[in-house]
């Protein structure tokens, strides 16, 4: 297939499909190998980008999506009906930091680093498609293990969970001081 056909397939393949594919499943439509459909999809990113088109590929790990770009959001509204849009609680951010930086977790995993119960933010996180199953633990009643998903990703704006802001110590003791002053002001009132 000459270049350009295997370059509108790909854009086709996207287009139709409306969520993020997986490179396998695009290097099987235009029948070359993983390794040549992810340079031809950064180069196709590479095009996208340097143009001034309302739309844009993104990449969300091993997986692309053709989008349409942030700055035009506003406009598309307009038009299409206004999606939910979440509000999540400092609990759901809570419990999301936790899955997304241990990932897979289990709930009983959340639930000792938080010290309480968290099944109710982890089944909203879960409906918001934030967090989602990635398997099950390999004990005893095979304890469902949580990871975060495409949504997450693509509502952080982040490829892969190894963008995420790494934790440093001073930010750990940051943290913990926040924490402190914030119990302290509580029991002030």
């Amino acid at each position: 297939m000459e270049r350009e056909k295997i370059e509108a397939t790909l854009e086709a393949v996207l287009f139709a499909m409306g969520d993020a594919v997986e490179v396998e499943k695009l290097a099987a439509a235009i029948g070359h190998d993983k390794d040549t459909t992810r340079k031809l999809m950064h180069q196709m990113m590479d095009h996208y980008n340097s143009r001034e088109g309302g739309m844009e590929i993104i990449e969300l790990e091993d997986s692309f999506q053709l989008a349409t770009r942030r700055e035009y959001y506003d406009a598309l509204i307009k038009v299409a009906k206004q999606p939910k849009k979440y509000v999540l609680t400092d609990v759901q951010l809570e419990v999301l930091s936790i899955v997304a930086y241990k990932q897979p977790v289990t709930r009983q995993e959340v639930e000792k680093i938080r010290g309480v119960n968290s099944d109710h933010a982890l089944n909203r996180l879960v409906e918001y498609r934030l967090v989602g199953e990635a398997g099950r633990l390999d004990a005893p009643g095979k304890p469902i293990l949580f990871g975060t998903t495409e949504e997450f990703l693509r509502n952080f704006g982040v490829r892969s969970t190894e963008e995420l802001p790494s934790i440093g110590p001073e930010m750990v003791e940051e943290m913990k001081n926040e924490a402190e002053e914030e119990v302290q002001l509580r029991l002030e009132l």
